[in-house]
């Protein structure tokens, strides 16, 4: 059986013409500042998914026209949000020294690793109680696909309540979700299995 590959690029550039080249790293600092700035959100840009739908042209061309007439300002809006805290990000970097970055990197390596492995080991044990059952923490084989431990035969990942809105994590987890918010003294948790 013939099989191929198309790469994005080749998909974009057949549809919309030639696709813009951006200088290396730029386009992660922007799509840092646009998840900061929330430039790109349904309530500045318009809900994308509803807009292709409604759109009743074909081409590229009729739909950068239609969307301009249904959503006026809506670029603009993103544009200024996103540039700002590009503008905002350029400060910061000038006041990020080697000293900072290795007490960042300090406070990630010791300190939250060290805490967060013992909220998944406390969560998971007090869950295990509360449905009657035993509990084991994940090897680092299982670790390595997204289990941190397993109630009874059931797989368990657990996550700061942050995790769903950090985009840059692409990864599909095939366990039961424990999900906690950090309190003032300790954790909450909830869990639907």
């Amino acid at each position: 059986m013939p099989s191929g590959r198309v790469r994005t690029a080749e998909i974009l550039e057949f549809e919309v013409g030639q696709v813009p080249e951006f200088p290396k790293y730029t386009t992660q600092i922007m799509n840092l500042a646009n998840q900061n700035a929330q430039g790109t959100r349904p309530r500045v840009v318009g809900q994308m998914t509803d807009l292709i739908k409604e759109f009743p042209g074909r081409s590229f061309e009729e739909w950068s026209a239609w969307y301009c007439q249904t959503q006026p300002g809506g670029i603009e809006m993103a544009t200024d949000r996103v540039y700002s805290m590009v503008e905002n990000l350029r400060e910061a970097i000038l006041l990020i020294d080697k000293p900072m970055v290795r007490q960042w990197v300090e406070d990630l390596v010791l300190a939250k690793t060290f805490a967060g492995l013992r909220v998944q080991g406390a969560l998971i044990s007090r869950v295990a109680d509360m449905k009657g059952t035993s509990y084991r923490l994940a090897t680092p084989e299982e670790e390595s696909h997204g289990v941190d431990g397993y109630i009874g035969n059931t797989p368990v990942s657990v996550k700061p309540d942050t995790y769903a809105t950090k985009n840059m994590l692409p990864e599909a987890i095939d366990a039961q979700m424990i999900v906690y918010a950090k309190e003032k003294d300790g954790v909450s948790f909830s869990f639907d299995f």
